[in-house]
């Protein structure tokens, strides 16, 4: 016989972690990692920005255009070919998504893409983690654990030239520093879900750690968040 509704068991809620934060702060490299940690899994919402301003490239517009943005957002689903593309990880795809990131109609797109993976995350995962820019304040301001991972424009500049160096790309370290300063003011001075920590947010200032400090900060605030612990 059936048993009534209130004595079922019902499903658990999936344990949602929100980590924001500025272009090359580390959000991004922390994020994966505490994923991996609990077993939950990561999606890198800046993926989504950046295949929107890679489209509209592609198409020949200018990822400020408000309805070439929109489109191209309108147009993005999860089996897009376009989210595992090496183009994505490219300087001029960052600086496309900083653009398109500020068109409401684009951010509107990708909400619930991005709530769907939250509460339900992929492959039966008890929780997920996203990173971006505005997922503790926006995407999920009910996320049990959040996170503002920062470092100064000096700091995460210099991140990013060495990454570019890495990579083989030419770059002038004054040119980068200059680049990250304007994506910075875009970012924090758009009209619609402007970069900012969510009042309950830990802010974690990474100038001056090295990943595993920061790492080591971030789970001691989920646990203490969540009462999780990582997997052995």
């Amino acid at each position: 016989m059936t048993q009534p509704l209130s004595n079922q068991e019902t499903p658990a809620r999936a344990v949602v972690v929100a980590i924001d934060g500025p272009a090359a702060s580390g959000k991004g490299t922390l994020s994966q990692r505490i994923a991996d940690a609990f077993g939950f899994a990561h999606l890198d919402t800046g993926v989504l920005y950046r295949a929107v301003g890679v489209s509209v490239l592609r198409a020949g517009g200018d990822p400020a255009d408000n309805a070439a943005a929109a489109r191209a957002a309108y147009e993005l689903h999860p089996e897009h070919p376009i989210l595992q593309e090496v183009a994505l990880r490219t300087d001029e795809a960052a600086q496309a998504a900083s653009k398109v990131a500020a068109v409401p109609e684009v951010r509107a797109a990708l909400l619930d893409f991005q709530r769907r993976f939250a509460t339900h995350p992929p492959g039966g995962a008890p929780g997920a983690v996203l990173d971006g820019r505005d997922i503790g304040t926006v995407v999920c301001p009910d996320a049990q654990a959040k996170l503002f991972i920062t470092a100064s424009v000096e700091v995460r500049a210099e991140r990013r030239l060495k990454e570019l160096q890495r990579r083989g790309i030419p770059a002038i370290s004054s040119d980068v520093l200059e680049d990250m300063k304007a994506r910075d003011a875009r970012d924090s001075q758009r009209a619609v879900a402007p970069l900012r920590p969510a009042a309950d947010a830990f802010v974690l200032d990474t100038s001056a750690l090295d990943a595993d400090q920061v790492f080591s900060m971030a789970v001691a605030h989920i646990g203490s968040k969540t009462g999780l612990k990582p997997k052995a």
